[in-house]
C-alpha cells in the first residue's frame, strides 16, 4: 500500500532523513521506535506532505505522492494524528470530530458521516459523555482520543499515528492500543511511531528502527522484540 525508497528530507541545510525505505502492506500495522531525535516524526510529516522529501519517492497504491498537497494526500486516503495531539481546543468535541471529515460531506452525505460519528463515539464512549463539551478543557488522555477519532472519520484506509501513548497514564495507554487493534481489524491499516516499543511491537505485524535519520533494523516484530540490541536498546534487557 506504501512503498518510500530512498527518501531524504531537510529542514534548511539540516539532514533529517537519510535514505529511508519503508512498506507497509494493506491490513497490517508496522510499528517504527527508535530514540528521540531519531526521525520518526519527520518520516511522517514527509509522508503527509508537512515536510516535502527532497530526493527518494513515496508511493501510496502505486500513486508517486511526494509533491503532492497535504490535503490531497488526505483525500488520497492517509491520515495522520499528530504528535501532541493537535486538537482545536476553543472547539467542541464534536465540532472537532466533524472537521475531520470535511472533505468527504460530497462524497459520502451528512447521514455516512453521523454513523461514522456514532462509531467513534462507541469506541470512546467518555467523548460521548463530552461531545459539547470545548476540546481544550479535557484531559491529556481524553484530548488523545479525540485526536485519533478525528483522523478516522477522515475514513483513510492508512492511518500514521504519531506517538499516540506519549504523556498517558497507563491504563489509557492500553485504551489507545486497543482502539488500534480494533481499527485494524475494522479494515484500517496502520502506520505507527512509537516510544513504548514493548507495547508497539506486542501489537505490530511489523517494525522498524530508526536512529540518525536512518532506519537500521527491520523486520517482522517478533523477530526484532527477541533481538538483543532491541532488547538492550529498548526493552530494558540486557540479554543475561
Amino acid at each position: 500500500m506504501l512503498r518510500l525508497e530512498g527518501v531524504n528530507t531537510y529542514y534548511g541545510r539540516i539532514q533529517a532523513l537519510r535514505d529511508v525505505s519503508l512498506t507497509v502492506a494493506e491490513g497490517e500495522i508496522v510499528a517504527v521506535i527508535g530514540p528521540n531525535g531519531a526521525g520518526k516524526t519527520t518520516l511522517m510529516n514527509t509522508i503527509s506532505a508537512l515536510a516535502p522529501a527532497r530526493s527518494g519517492t513515496i508511493a501510496f497504491d502505486g500513486q508517486a505522492i511526494a509533491g503532492l498537497s497535504p490535503e490531497r494526500i488526505v483525500r488520497l486516503g492517509i491520515s495522520q494524528v499528530p504528535e501532541r495531539r493537535q486538537i482545536f481546543g476553543s472547539m467542541t468535541v464534536q465540532e472537532n470530530l466533524i472537521l475531520g471529515a470535511y472533505h468527504r460531506y460530497r462524497r459520502d452525505g451528512r447521514q455516512q458521516i453521523e454513523r461514522d460519528l456514532e462509531f467513534v463515539f462507541e469506541i470512546f464512549p467518555r467523548l460521548k459523555d463530552r461531545v459539547k463539551q470545548k476540546a481544550g478543557t479535557l484531559s491529556g488522555g481524553e484530548q488523545q482520543m479525540l485526536a485519533l477519532g478525528r483522523a478516522w472519520m477522515a475514513k483513510p484506509r492508512l492511518l500514521m499515528m504519531d506517538e499516540p501513548s506519549l504523556g498517558l497514564a497507563p491504563l489509557l495507554v492500553k485504551e489507545i492500543f486497543r482502539v488500534s487493534g480494533e481499527l485494524r481489524d475494522r479494515g484500517t491499516t496502520i502506520l505507527r511511531v512509537e516510544q513504548n516499543a514493548r507495547a508497539a511491537l506486542e501489537l505490530a505485524d511489523r517494525a522498524y528502527v530508526m536512529e540518525s535519520g536512518r532506519v537500521v533494523l527491520e523486520g517482522t516484530a517478533s523477530t526484532l522484540a527477541s533481538d538483543a540490541r532491541v532488547q538492550t536498546a529498548f526493552l530494558g534487557r540486557t540479554g543475561e
